[in-house]
């Protein structure tokens, strides 16, 4: 049985664009993880687009991260305008549900790391009205909002600032990067649901990148969710499509009913995928494996579509 598809991260944006940031690449088609003609086999699709910034990009491309964000930003919008018979852009739950009766995709814009706006609060009650619904805050750099998975150190005053203005103007705040210390300093303050959009279990796989226990039980007392990630390193050694079940259902023996397990595949932003899962074609292949271990239908479709679209639905304006 095949599942509509909500995914809440990948890097296609930067993927188009090309190592020197100038495109050229096409959504509908391409060799990447993620295009529309395979996305289009699934019965029902929405993903949520990262614009990915650092300050490496000065090192990394020779060109500062506010261009990039800006192109990045460009760049997917407009593959969604040009295949509009197929996709279009959602600011809202209700417009992914009604993108879905119509037949058509979901394109949802979302920040990991703020570099791309100089980490500026003050920005995203404009980055809101463009249309981003999610933001990390960094990636894996220490910066002036806060540590990150590979430094120590929590919230700075700016970062505080940051998850409040984020979760007034509608903007889900999203902890997969961040270091131990500032998810914690994130949960005192969450006054709305808080996500990992692309973070397993540590237990079953014990990296930084990796949601504790205890972490994962705080985020769904938020009412938040943790998208399941498809890059091999933070799966475990040699992972096939059971690993990644096996961070699935050890989220289920912490979270029964499945209310708070979502997809984050981290596509076009990692090169070794769990072995069996090469692309968005091969969802169906997970939920099928999924099924055969024990999950019923009823919490495949949560952790498929249901449960990122309540998130959405509960913190977007």
């Amino acid at each position: 049985m095949n599942f509509p598809v909500f995914d809440l991260h990948c890097d296609t944006a930067l993927a188009l664009l090309g190592r020197d940031l100038m495109g050229g690449n096409s959504l509908r088609k391409n060799g990447f993880h993620i295009d529309l003609e395979r996305a289009k086999t699934l019965p029902g699709y929405a993903q949520c687009f990262a614009c990915f910034t650092t300050p490496a990009f000065r090192e990394w491309y020779q060109v500062s991260p506010v261009i990039a964000f800006e192109r990045e930003m460009g760049e997917i919008l407009s593959q969604i305008e040009a295949n509009a018979d197929w996709i279009k852009q959602a600011y809202t739950a209700q417009e992914v549900r009604e993108n879905y009766e119509k037949g058509l995709m979901s394109g949802i814009l979302t920040i990991e790391g703020p570099a791309g706006f100089d980490f500026d609060p003050a920005l995203l009650q404009d980055l809101y009205a463009v249309g981003f619904r999610i933001s990390t805050l960094g990636w894996n750099e220490e910066n002036v909002l806060t540590g990150s998975n590979v430094t120590s150190g929590g919230l700075t005053d700016q970062g505080r600032e940051y998850v409040r203005e984020a979760q007034r103007v509608g903007m889900i705040v999203d902890v997969s990067h961040i270091s131990d210390e500032g998810f914690w300093d994130i949960m005192e303050m969450a006054e709305k649901p808080v996500i990992a959009s692309h973070s397993n279990s540590r237990t079953m796989c014990d990296v930084k990148r990796n949601l504790t226990d205890d972490m994962f039980r705080a985020i769904c007392q938020t009412g938040g969710v943790a998208g399941i990630n498809q890059y091999a390193e933070f799966l475990g050694s040699e992972p096939n499509l059971d690993t990644v079940c096996d961070h699935i259902l050890h989220f289920l023996e912490l979270d029964p009913e499945g209310d708070h397990i979502a997809l984050g595949g981290d596509l076009d932003g990692c090169e070794e995928l769990a072995e069996g899962f090469d692309g968005v074609q091969s969802y169906p292949a997970m939920a099928k494996r999924l099924l055969e271990r024990g999950v019923g239908e009823k919490i495949v479709r949560k952790i498929y579509w249901e449960n990122a679209l309540e998130v959405m639905e509960k913190c977007c304006i």
